[in-house]
């Protein structure tokens, strides 16, 4: 058993799974062993409920594994050092009812301990769009709104590592432009990124491709090894 993660790695799975069921029901996740290297753009693809929500959930101490372990940036997942070196931006965001962005922006950031937030909270709803409505409550949002105030959220606190659900629902071409430059800003930083995404032109953006299906791996390398449209929308 792998109890020492690499200290390059940004993700290691030792035997990782999920079951809700009972005794001969097919896992949500199969046991998966995973080294994601620091630094590394991994396209997660695969068909709805094919286990990759569950991964991330996992791999961000929102949910707990039936069985195997989870080390972030070589720290166990629900440990302070691994929390603070993780970002998720879930595929469902969620916002407080009486807070502006502005104030979640502030909120978020204080939490993480970014003192002078505003610069960057200013610069980043004006980059996605939303420098008109930084003062008005998320909640009152439109679907797509919504997704870009969630994005302002996930990219003003500082991570090592994030991971990312299906970001693009929901987004105009705009919107989805605007992201993949803050993705391609954080990529070059050195941070890790994990997309979960049936957007085929993003996945050839990626430096791997990691592929589940029916909660396994189907699929484990370079985007341009395989075919990527089968895998996206077949597995």
């Amino acid at each position: 058993m792998n109890t020492t993660p690499a200290a390059a790695s940004a993700i290691v799975t030792d035997e990782l799974t999920k079951s809700y069921g009972g005794a001969g029901e097919r896992p949500a996740l199969a046991p998966l062993t995973l080294d994601i290297p620091v630094g590394q753009l991994v396209a997660l693809v695969g068909h709805n409920g094919s286990g990759k929500t569950t991964f991330m959930r996992m791999v961000a101490g929102l949910l707990e594994p039936s069985g195997g372990t989870v080390h972030v940036c070589g720290a166990p997942r629900q440990s302070i050092e691994a929390r603070a070196a993780l970002a998720y931006l879930a595929d469902h965001p969620t916002f407080y009812d009486d807070l502006s962005l502005r104030e979640h922006l502030e909120y978020v950031s204080r939490m993480h301990g970014v003192v002078d937030w505003a610069p960057e909270a200013e610069r980043l709803v004006d980059h996605l769009g939303l420098g008109d409505r930084i003062d008005l409550l998320p909640t009152t949002f439109s679907r797509g709104l919504r997704q870009k105030a969630a994005i302002a959220l996930a990219f003003v606190r500082p991570f090592e590592l994030l991971l990312v659900d299906e970001p693009f629902v929901g987004l105009d071409q705009a919107g989805k432009q605007a992201l993949l430059a803050l993705f391609d800003e954080a990529h070059t930083r050195g941070a890790t990124l994990v997309v979960a995404t049936h957007e085929l032109g993003f996945v050839h953006r990626a430096d791997r491709l990691l592929a589940l299906g029916d909660g396994e791996v189907r699929y484990d390398g370079a985007p341009g090894d395989t075919d990527v449209q089968a895998l996206v929308f077949h597995t």
